[in-house]
């Protein structure tokens, strides 16, 4: 087992000989050209004050990766980290209210649902009391209000006491909130006269995707589980949950516009708004709970995907961004190698906004659609250096 020091050790001593493999490999096809001068057709180089050219075929190029540059929102803190997860506003977890055995699943993960359509079937000594709890209370509210109507005719021909009648009526109207509790059970659990007697249908309570299901035919429910049997949710509305730093506090308010940028899709951001911004920071990590929402149309976004959530000043203001490895520093100024045409490279001043973990902001000096060095700017840099 390596120790984390020796495995640190390794990693830079890989590096090192990675840097040192291309610099060798870029200086092997690399002749030493002058401006006018012949050389190869494969290999020459032309410099000027700020440009490489070489040929279309020439070696070197394969030790270099340029890539269109794509305009992002412009970011007013570095991209956070979060989680994207469903939209409770538009989800429901579905847990059976009776314990039972599943006789049959009508629906599956995946497939569309509309409100009220059947998910499953159960078979529950519950739902057959219910019913039954339902019958005999329409029995006892029938036969009661009957004595009730008696008791009035006998008290209008002076053959029953008042009391009687009035006691007769309390009887009724105690029997009649019987059946009433007994029919609101029964439309609690959204029961159907379709179902054979003893079996309970639980159904979809909103329309959506099923995303998640829990259970499998012959399984035994319960009413008290720690998990939805099914969950069924809108996914084109999604929420993505930050943890924002107590330093980027001020940064964030409610309606702010936020891009969000998934692995899945390097080049596509989504736009977002702050909706809630907790009123506390958890005690160790020092952060504050930001959830943001986000329109999901084209289903691209899926809950508990990863994600960076940028807080933007609006949707207009877009900068060109470019990743950290094609930049290149010299004293207090930042270069770029933005190709002319095939195999003409120039080398260009630029300023920059705001520079991450990955990825800087280009304020002047730089346009979508260009095409940028993304890797190999040292290379070209030390050629174009060395030929001054």
């Amino acid at each position: 087992m390596i120790k984390p020091d020796k495995k640190l050790v390794v990693l830079l001593a890989a590096l090192a000989l990675a840097v040192a493999g291309g610099y060798w490999g870029w200086k092997k096809y690399s002749a030493p050209a002058t401006v006018g001068a012949e050389a190869d057709a494969a290999t020459a180089l032309r410099v000027s004050s700020d440009t490489l050219r070489f040929a279309a075929d020439a070696p070197q190029l394969l030790f270099l990766q340029i890539q269109p540059v794509v305009a992002f929102p412009e970011p007013l803190v570095e991209p956070l980290n979060a989680r994207i997860s469903y939209d409770d506003n538009h989800t429901a977890r579905v847990f059976s209210p009776l314990a039972g055995r599943v006789v049959k699943i009508a629906a599956e993960a995946g497939g569309q649902i509309k409100e009220g359509e059947p998910l499953l079937v159960l078979d529950s000594p519950d739902f057959a009391m219910a019913e039954a709890d339902g019958v005999k209370a329409n029995a006892d509210e029938l036969r009661k209000k009957e004595a009730y109507e008696r008791a009035k005719l006998l008290y209008e021909i002076k053959g029953m006491a008042r009391k009687d009648v009035e006691s007769a009526e309390a009887d009724w109207h105690q029997a009649e909130a019987e059946a009433q509790r007994a029919h609101a059970r029964m439309k609690n659990l959204n029961s159907s006269s379709a179902a054979p007697a003893g079996q309970f249908i639980l159904r979809a309570p909103l329309t959506g995707t099923i995303t998640e299901r829990q259970v499998s035919a012959g399984s035994e429910v319960r009413p008290d589980a720690a998990t939805p049997l099914f969950v069924i949710t809108d996914p084109r509305h999604l929420w993505v949950q930050v943890d924002l730093p107590e330093r980027q506090l001020a940064k964030v308010q409610l309606g702010r516009l936020v891009a969000i940028e998934v692995d899945a899709y390097p080049n596509a951001t989504f736009m977002g708004k702050v909706t809630v911004i907790g009123g506390a920071l958890d005690p160790i990590s020092r952060r504050v709970q930001v959830r943001c929402e986000v329109e999901n149309p084209a289903l691209k976004l899926k809950p508990e995907m990863f994600a960076r959530v940028t807080p933007i000043a609006n949707k207009q203001s877009e900068l060109p961004r470019v990743p950290n490895a094609a930049l290149v520093t010299q004293g207090l100024y930042s270069f770029i190698f933005v190709e002319q045409s095939p195999g003409v490279l120039q080398r260009r001043r630029v300023t920059l906004d705001m520079q991450g973990d990955q990825y800087t902001y280009i304020k002047e000096g730089l346009r979508a659609g260009e095409r940028v060095v993304t890797s190999g700017a040292l290379l070209l840099n030390s050629e174009l250096g060395g030929n001054e």
